[in-house]
C-alpha cells in the first residue's frame, strides 16, 4: 500500500502533466487563412480594380480585414481597406502587389497578396490631309479682305504695287476622330512648298533673310469666307512654335505642335494661325493649301492619342 507521500506525489505529477497538455493545445492554435483572390490585369483608361478577399479559421469567426499596398508605380486610393471588398482607383501603369490581412476571434492573422497589372492605353494614330478645306485661308493688309479657296498660303511680308504688305494665314483641321477624353501623346503638321508660287512669281517660294515664322493657336470660331485684316480671330502664344529661317527656296517644313494640339483639347479646337516672327518687308514663304491640285502637297496634320 502506497504512503500518503506517494499518492501525493503522482497527484502533483497528474495535475502537471494536465497543465502541460492544456498549454500544448494553445500553442498550437492555426492562425487563419487569408486569400486575396486571383490576379488581375486592366488597360487605361480604365484606373480602377475591385478587390474580393476572403478568410476562413478553426477557431473561430473572422472578426477583421485590412488591404493595403506593399508595391507599385504610386499609391492609389483603397476606398474600403477594412472589408472583404474593396474598389482600387486611381491606378496607373504598371505593376502592383496589395495585401489582403485577416484577424480571427483569438486575435491571430493570416496575410495574403495579390497583383494588378495596368497596362498603358492603346495609342491610335490619324492623319488628316483634307482636299478642299473649307477652314482655311488668308488675309493681307493691302486688300484688308480674306480669301478663301486659293491654291497657295502666304505668310509674309511683301510689296502690292509698291505697297508694304503682310500675309497672314489660317487653317483649321477637322478632329472630331479623336474622343474628347482622349490623350494627345504627340502632334505634328505638314506643310509643303509650293511649286509654283503666286504672290511672288518666280518659281521660288520661300524668300528672304528672315521669314522665320509662328504657328499660334486660335481661340475663337471664324470664317474662312469672313477674313477680314481688321477683325482677325484671337489668338494666343501660348505654347506657339518658332519655325526657323528657311535654307532652301523650296522647303517644306514638319511642325511639332504637340503642346498646341493638347491645348485644342482641352480648350476647343478653333485652329492654326501663321504669321511672321518679325514682319519685316521681302520676306516671304508660300505653301500649297488644301485647294492645290496635288493632294499630295495638302497641308497634313498627323496626331497620335491614347484613350
Amino acid at each position: 500500500m502506497k504512503s500518503k507521500f506517494e499518492q501525493c506525489s503522482i497527484f502533483i505529477v497528474a495535475l502537471f502533466l494536465l497543465a502541460s497538455c492544456k498549454k500544448e493545445i494553445q500553442i498550437q492554435r492555426v492562425a487563419p487563412t487569408a486569400n486575396a483572390g486571383i490576379s488581375q490585369a486592366i488597360q487605361l483608361p480604365v484606373n480602377s480594380a475591385i478587390m474580393l478577399g476572403t478568410g476562413n479559421s478553426t477557431n473561430g469567426r473572422i472578426l477583421g480585414y485590412l488591404w493595403s499596398l506593399v508595391s507599385g508605380p504610386n499609391v492609389p486610393v483603397i476606398t474600403n481597406p477594412s472589408s472583404r471588398s474593396t474598389e482600387v482607383n486611381k491606378l496607373i501603369a504598371g505593376s502592383y502587389i496589395f495585401q489582403f490581412a485577416v484577424i480571427d476571434s483569438v486575435g491571430l492573422t493570416g496575410v495574403d497578396t495579390v497583383s494588378v497589372l495596368v497596362k498603358p492605353a492603346v495609342q491610335q494614330t490619324v492623319s488628316l490631309q483634307p482636299s478642299n478645306n473649307l477652314n482655311e485661308g488668308h488675309v493681307d493688309s493691302y486688300n484688308l479682305i480674306g480669301g478663301a479657296g486659293d491654291t497657295e498660303l502666304e505668310i509674309g511680308s511683301w510689296t502690292i504695287n509698291g505697297t508694304p504688305t503682310n500675309w497672314r494665314s489660317f487653317l483649321k483641321f477637322d478632329q472630331s476622330q479623336i474622343p474628347a477624353t482622349a490623350t494627345i501623346v504627340s502632334a505634328t503638321l505638314y506643310l509643303y512648298s509650293m511649286p509654283d508660287p503666286k504672290v511672288v512669281t518666280g518659281g521660288q517660294a520661300q524668300l528672304g533673310t528672315a521669314n522665320g515664322f509662328f504657328v499660334e493657336r486660335i481661340t475663337a470660331p471664324w470664317s474662312a469666307s469672313n477674313l477680314k485684316w481688321n477683325s482677325m480671330p484671337g489668338i494666343t502664344s501660348t505654347n506657339r512654335v518658332a519655325i526657323s529661317q528657311s535654307t532652301t527656296a523650296s522647303e517644306d517644313v514638319s511642325i511639332n505642335v504637340t503642346s498646341i494640339v493638347q491645348d485644342m483639347q482641352t480648350n476647343g479646337n478653333y485652329g492654326f494661325a501663321f504669321r511672321l516672327q518679325n514682319e519685316s518687308f521681302y520676306n516671304m514663304r508660300q505653301f500649297a493649301s488644301s485647294f492645290h491640285s496635288s493632294a499630295l502637297l495638302h497641308p497634313k496634320l498627323v496626331i497620335t492619342f491614347k484613350e
